[in-house]
This record gives C-alpha cells, sequence and structure tokens, in this order.
C-alpha cells in the first residue's frame, strides 16, 4: 500500500548518482510528526527537488558537452534537475487543500530523461 510522502522523504534519480532529499515548504496544515506532508505539486527544482548529485545522461547539455570535449568518455556533470510538471499519478483519495497527497508510488520526470522516484517516504501512514 502507497504511504503518504512528508518533508525529508528520500528521493532517487535514475540519472542521478546520489539520493536526495524532498522539501515541503511549511505552508501546510497537514503532516505527520511534525513534517509537512507532500502533493503532486511539490516538484519545483532546487526548491523542492534538490539535486542528485552528479547527472549521467548526455540528454543533459552539460554532460553531453562535457562527454564531446573528453572525445566520447562519458563525463558526468553536476545535476541540476529540470521538473516542469507534477508527480503522477499521486493519492487516490487523500487530499491537501483540494490537491492530491504525493504517495510513495508516485514518480516525477526530469527533462533530462531521468525519473524520479520515492526510496523512503518518510512515513508509515497509509494514503490508499
Amino acid at each position: 500500500m502507497p504511504k503518504l510522502v512528508v518533508h525529508g522523504a528520500t528521493l532517487a534519480c535514475s540519472c542521478g548518482a546520489s539520493p536526495a532529499s524532498l522539501s515541503v515548504l511549511p505552508t501546510e496544515k497537514t503532516g505527520v510528526d511534525d513534517k509537512p506532508a507532500a502533493t503532486i505539486n511539490d516538484y519545483a527544482p532546487n526548491v523542492n527537488i534538490a539535486p542528485f548529485g552528479m547527472c549521467t545522461t548526455q540528454a543533459n547539455p552539460q554532460v553531453a558537452a562535457a562527454t564531446a570535449a573528453a572525445q566520447g568518455v562519458l563525463t558526468p556533470q553536476p545535476c541540476v534537475p529540470v521538473t516542469t510538471s507534477p508527480w503522477s499519478p499521486g493519492a487516490s483519495i487523500v487530499m491537501i487543500n483540494e490537491v492530491k497527497a504525493l504517495s510513495s508510488d508516485s514518480t516525477l520526470s526530469c527533462n533530462w530523461t531521468g525519473s524520479i522516484s520515492v526510496k523512503d517516504p518518510g512515513s508509515e501512514v497509509d494514503v490508499d
């Protein structure tokens, strides 16, 4: 059963070298253990989604340029997430201020082809 995702949850990107934490601004009144609960709209790069260390996809122009300069040897570059649309699918039942709560089975796409997933939601509260 999917779990409610809260501030401090651990995220992973399929093209990133390191895990990152989810930041949820404390504007939400709903939470678990004094941690604000996330919604599907918590996807802003560098606000909600922290960098994942080094990026390894050549869809990222910085990685492509560095790899070309290294004569085709993959040369990872610092991750700068580019997320432009909400998490999907979100909780099927739980809403926070009329927005779907973020569930641990949701994913988020990075424009550089990475798929961001929740590795540890930070709570044990079921959302479906």
